[in-house]
């Protein structure tokens, strides 16, 4: 009878011991999941970036901020940035302020390319001609 008995010891630390690894494994994986999306990467993109291509990850976010550019007393303003595939990028937040700035925030929800676009265009100062000129900005953003 107590061969049986001590017999079962082994047997119920070996099974305690997996079941321990199971859940430390299983935990691992969802701190893991949850460090990466709480520690979501920020890339800010501005006017000097047209024409660049930036590549981020599934929850990233991708601020853009473009500033007024005041010229010979006329000020250029731009439209809000758009994205060209919205599976891809979505519209969190944004808009444009009083003094021609534009800001928008996206966050990448699916994987793709798309570009993000805005306009500049002048309005005229007081005793200024401005041109008809529309100017686009743009650049593009591959989610993996």
């Amino acid at each position: 009878m107590k061969t049986a008995k001590y017999a079962s010891i082994p047997l119920a630390l070996g099974l305690a011991l997996a079941a321990t690894t199971v859940s430390t494994s299983a935990a691992a994986s969802t701190v893991s999941h949850l460090h990466h999306t709480l520690v979501a990467r920020t890339v800010t993109l501005t006017n000097g970036d047209n024409g660049r291509t930036v590549t981020v990850a599934r929850g990233d976010v991708v601020s853009v901020r473009l500033t007024s550019i005041r010229d010979q007393g006329n000020t250029w303003v731009w439209s809000a940035p758009q994205a060209t595939a919205r599976d891809v990028l979505q519209r969190t937040g944004g808009g444009t302020s009083p003094g021609g700035d534009a800001t928008t925030v996206f966050r990448a929800v699916g994987s793709g390319k798309s570009d993000v676009i805005a306009d500049r265009h002048c309005v005229a100062g007081r005793g200024h001609v401005c041109s008809h000129a529309v100017v686009t900005w743009k650049a593009a953003v591959v989610v993996r």
